[in-house]
């Protein structure tokens, strides 16, 4: 059984940072966070960040420890009610790396809409910037299936 933590921004941010070979070190700045915990250990971790509140976007990245299973879907409602339904945006943004097709699979499935930029990773390694919209999000087999939510876990909407 997973549980979801909420309010440890910086320590949760650090642990996803430290799984993206990109981030070197970086920051992420301002976020929100929701960590995914199983068995009393941190797995995996979502980070929302750069939010523009005048245009109801928002970035996400996720990081887990590899091997453990963390996407289940309860996980998905949390991972995407927290931008779109309390946060009210309109499109979340993700970065990917070009050649990881099965994230690739999984986001198109979600509803997705990609866009290739060549080099963005680095000279030999392209990226694709991914998008979701609110409209989207609703129409996808996953997310029609979802109960509604009666009352969200406190985050935040200034740290994101």
């Amino acid at each position: 059984m997973l549980d979801y933590v909420y309010g440890h921004d910086e320590i949760i941010a650090q642990f996803v940072a430290q799984f993206i070979p990109r981030a070197q070190g970086r920051s992420f700045g301002p976020c929100a966070t929701i960590g995914v915990v199983s068995e009393g250990a941190l797995i995996a971790g979502i980070v929302y960040n750069n939010y523009r509140a005048d245009a109801g976007v928002i970035e996400m990245t996720t990081a887990a420890v590899p091997g453990t299973r963390w996407l289940s879907r309860e996980t998905l409602r949390r991972m995407y009610e927290y931008p779109f339904l309390q946060l009210g945006c309109q499109m979340i943004v993700l970065h990917a790396d070009a050649d990881d097709e099965r994230l690739l699979r999984q986001l198109a499935a979600l509803g997705h809409a990609f866009i290739r930029v060549p080099r963005l990773l680095g000279r030999d390694k392209d990226a694709v910037i991914c998008l979701l919209t609110r409209e989207a999000w609703e129409s996808n087999k996953i997310t029609k299936r979802r109960e509604p939510v009666a009352a969200y876990e406190p985050m935040l909407e200034e740290a994101a």
